[in-house]
């Protein structure tokens, strides 16, 4: 079988080009254009690199986007008190907060101060219970990401058997709901799944398998289901190569379609991360009769 290379930077330049055609027509009707604040604590190398990507596709897009940097020792009252700020603040339209935050700061307690019209990354608790019932359109970018890899493909994921392997709340979890709307047949398999020597049975009989372990080589060419679909959202390094959670080379001889370790669903999270900015605008609008 000849495998099909899911590439995310073509995936990504096709989505911004929607988007930035979507944010010219509101700008025609509305007037002004989202505006975006990223909220980052230090100077921390890889979280700057992703910053500029953000910027640069915002600025293609016809986005407004900024950078608030606050100190390594912010306390964690100055911090909540930036994100009340920007809540009030009628002109941001959406607000992430970029990892990684101190350690002396829990992630998941400050990002609840983020006001769920403008949370960025769909990670607001109301928003994880919005998207459970289908009702919101603010979706977390990698699973996001994750979608969109597999609907470039044209397969109906209706009855399909789809196997994540990776619960975290920011991956896993909220792309078993996602996968669910679909009508697909969903396992989330996790540490106890392979510590009780079942991950390589449940990743045999997935149609579509999604990893987002962080391990490399977790998931092993040969236990690919033929003509399966693999997305693999691990981002690991092994000396000077950068790899994801899938054996890549053994699994392109079964898989009908993968996602490259790197250029796959990283450059399209970055992208949704935009589409969500235009979809908290949209709504701030709608509220407000514009």
């Amino acid at each position: 079988m000849s495998v099909k290379i899911l590439d995310g930077k073509l995936l990504a330049r096709d989505l911004k080009n929607a988007l930035k055609n979507e944010v010219e027509v509101l700008k025609k009707e509305i007037g002004f254009v989202p505006r975006l604040v990223n909220v980052m604590v230090g100077d921390n190398h890889g979280a700057c690199a992703y910053a500029k990507s953000q910027k640069k596709a915002a600025e293609y897009i016809g986005i407004q986007y900024e950078l608030e940097t606050l100190p390594e020792d912010v306390s964690r009252q100055d911090f909540s008190e930036c994100i009340k700020r920007l809540n009030a603040d009628e002109s941001v339209n959406g607000i992430m907060i970029h990892k990684p935050i101190p350690k002396h700061i829990e992630y998941g307690d400050i990002a609840q101060y983020v006001d769920t019209d403008k949370d960025l990354e769909g990670i607001n608790v109301t928003n994880i219970g919005k998207m459970l019932v289908g009702e919101t359109k603010i979706i977390p970018c990698t699973p996001a990401s994750v979608m969109e890899h597999i609907k470039s493909t044209g397969i109906d994921l209706y009855g399909k058997e789809a196997v994540i392997v990776g619960h975290s709340v920011i991956v896993g979890k909220p792309l078993s709901l996602l996968l669910l709307e679909q009508f697909a047949t969903v396992t989330v398999c996790h540490i106890a799944t392979s510590e009780a020597g079942r991950l390589q049975e449940h990743v045999r009989r997935a149609d579509i398998i999604v990893v987002a372990v962080g391990k490399p080589s977790v998931i092993k060419g040969d236990w690919i289901k033929e003509g399966a679909v693999v997305i693999d959202v691990g981002i690991n390094q092994v000396n000077d190569k950068i790899v994801g959670d899938v054996e890549f080379d053994a699994a392109c001889k079964k898989a009908a379609f993968i996602t490259p370790v790197p250029g796959g669903v990283g450059p399209v999270t970055v992208i949704m991360l935009m589409r969500n900015g235009i979809e908290a605008f949209k709504a701030q609008m709608k509220k407000k009769g514009k």
